[in-house]
């Protein structure tokens, strides 16, 4: 990856959306490389796909949680994937330190939250979780740039 490289990817991770031509316009560059460039970064799974960004909060999913699992030995990846099933998971984590995975997930109210605490975090194997409820959200990168690509 070079400078038109990362130009092109900060363009549309400001806007998936953003046409080749106006990529082109932007970064300097021709409509030809433009496209050509984006094709490489698709092919070689830099660029993973184009998505839509939701607002949770204002679809329903005002709580954010952030998970602690410590898990039964030899059992690890098949609890993440038990786990990384439910809807309300969005990221599921191998970490070093005092747990051995980190889940973050979305509760549409407290009710949801139990159900999540009780019947997908307490799946045998799991021996233990501390459950932190995101209070304030200061910085949240869903689709930037980042900083190691500048």
């Amino acid at each position: 990856m070079d400078e038109t490289d990362r130009k092109i990817i900060e363009v549309l991770c400001d806007d998936a959306r953003t046409s080749l031509r106006k990529i082109s316009e932007k970064i300097g560059v021709s409509l030809g490389a433009v496209s050509n460039r984006v094709k490489k970064l698709e092919k070689n799974g830099i660029i993973k796909g184009y998505t839509v960004l939701l607002d949770a909060d204002k679809i329903g999913w005002e709580l954010t949680v952030v998970i602690g699992m410590r898990i039964q030995k030899g059992r690890l990846i098949e609890i993440q994937e038990k786990i990384a099933k439910d809807n309300r998971v969005y990221a599921v984590y191998d970490v070093t330190g005092d747990f051995d995975s980190m889940i973050v997930a979305k509760a549409s109210n407290r009710k949801d939250l139990d159900d999540l605490s009780k019947n997908v975090l307490s799946i045998e194997g799991v021996e233990r979780s501390v459950t932190h409820l995101v209070l304030n959200t200061v910085k949240e990168l869903p689709n930037s740039l980042p900083d190691y690509l500048n």
